[in-house]
């Protein structure tokens, strides 16, 4: 059974009398795509930032690759990649620029035009990050989370806005960083998503866990109840015929 790279427990995180978290226990484990769904307002970006290093708990312990984060912040920190929001990049720094910038904060030696490959954004080495389009700001955030050879990455909603190249090409990517060893952590919208990447979810509502399986498991667990759909479900979706139509190479428009 793969080990737990997260652990958190009866982890709570309070606004004055508010609640925003409530006595959240889960754990996530070594090498898994794990994702933390729910509406707008649920608390799991809140857990997130929590698990992040971004912001303080109320109470509750949580431990990152065995560290304590009361105890060992900066370790914590070492080894997790954070996708950054477009506000955290200097406007008047290239792509190249902007990798060496965060490199050296890192005091990580980095070849930016690797990095770049990686998310096939090489020939916009020289452009800045305002003049990219949506898939491909998200591409270079995730590229960013890369620097430090991260143990666990976390990503906050990595395809919202994204057109269905963008969003697949997305997908694709988010399981090669799997395949390279890595831990992700992921919070997103689109349940075909969710079922798509995630080895486990949990559903959050109102700064609780209402339920944690497999998506397959999850699904299961309804169809049991008699629950069927009103109109039937077919083996393609109007995605996949745009995409068949379209095309699903990358785009760098």
């Amino acid at each position: 059974m793969e080990q737990a790279i997260i652990k958190v427990s009866n982890l709570v995180k309070k606004y004055g009398d508010f609640a925003a978290v409530k006595e959240i226990s889960f754990e996530v484990k070594e090498g898994e795509i794990f994702g933390l769904l729910g509406p707008n307002g649920a608390g799991k970006t809140t857990t997130l930032e929590i698990i992040e290093t971004l912001r303080e708990k109320t109470s509750g312990e949580v431990w990152v690759d065995g560290k304590n984060l009361d105890k060992e912040l900066q370790a914590i920190k070492n080894i997790i990649g954070v996708q950054l929001q477009a506000a955290g990049y200097y406007p008047n720094l290239n792509l190249k620029q902007i990798i060496e910038l965060f490199a050296g904060l890192y005091n990580r030696s980095v070849d930016p035009m690797v990095l770049l490959d990686t998310v096939n954004l090489r020939e916009k080495a020289k452009n800045k990050f305002k003049e990219l389009s949506g898939g491909q700001k998200q591409r270079f955030s995730i590229a960013t989370t890369l620097i430090n050879e991260p143990k666990i990455i976390f990503l906050d909603e990595p395809t919202t806005g994204l057109d269905p190249q963008a969003r697949r090409n997305l997908w694709d990517l988010i399981k090669q960083l799997r395949e390279r060893g890595a831990t992700v952590v992921l919070t997103t919208h689109y349940m075909d998503e969710a079922e798509e990447l995630c080895e486990r979810v949990a559903i959050v509502d109102s700064g609780e866990i209402m339920t944690m399986d497999t998506p397959a498991a999850l699904i299961d667990r309804l169809l049991a109840t008699g629950f069927h759909r009103a109109k039937a479900v077919k083996a393609a979706n109007l995605e996949d015929v745009f995409l068949n139509l379209t095309g699903k190479e990358w785009r760098n428009e």
